[in-house]
């Protein structure tokens, strides 16, 4: 007898359980972020980025054009603007002791960025991100120098595509 009526009490249990994980998922709202119904493509067509003031700077914000126009360039007179701050770091991780030199090291990008509306200037978002990319280091100078810059250029793709889902995501609410 007893053992009937803990099944049907594990059996109601589970019902609820599932009743109530219904209502807490249908309440979620796990969209695509690029679906139609927000309008995000649109918004991110109309984005406009701040002038760089370096080379690493540069390389962040074409791409960032790239990834909010989809290709087509920036737009003349954009809707929101983006400012933004990009600094670079080489730091050496893998010192030789016998020549006191380095074998290996990393590129930190950082960027520190604030999505305004044009119209009042209000601020939708603001953030920073970082991305680094590895780097060994030849023994050849210009070798060294060119993979200095190819690490660069990694990182400050991996942080543009990071700046850029934010902005995406706070375009999309």
């Amino acid at each position: 007898m007893s053992s009937d009526f803990a099944r049907k009490l594990a059996r109601r249990a589970g019902i609820v359980t599932i009743l109530v994980s219904a209502a807490l998922l249908s309440a979620c709202q796990v969209r695509p972020l690029y679906s139609e119904s927000t309008g995000v493509n649109e918004k991110l067509g109309s984005v406009g980025f701040s002038e760089a003031s370096t080379r690493v700077g540069q390389e962040v914000r074409n791409h960032l054009i790239f990834l909010a126009s989809r290709g087509a360039g920036e737009p003349v007179k954009p809707d929101y603007m983006v400012d933004m701050q990009v600094s670079s770091v080489i730091a050496d991780t893998l010192l030789v002791q016998s020549s006191d030199t380095s074998r290996a090291g990393r590129a930190t990008v950082s960027v520190s960025y604030t999505l305004r509306t044009t119209k009042d200037n209000q601020v939708i978002k603001a953030g920073r991100r970082e991305a680094t990319a590895l780097v060994d280091f030849p023994d050849q100078e210009f070798a060294k120098l060119r993979a200095i810059r190819d690490a660069e250029n990694r990182a400050a793709n991996q942080a543009a595509e990071f700046v850029g889902a934010d902005i995406a995501a706070a375009l999309s609410r």
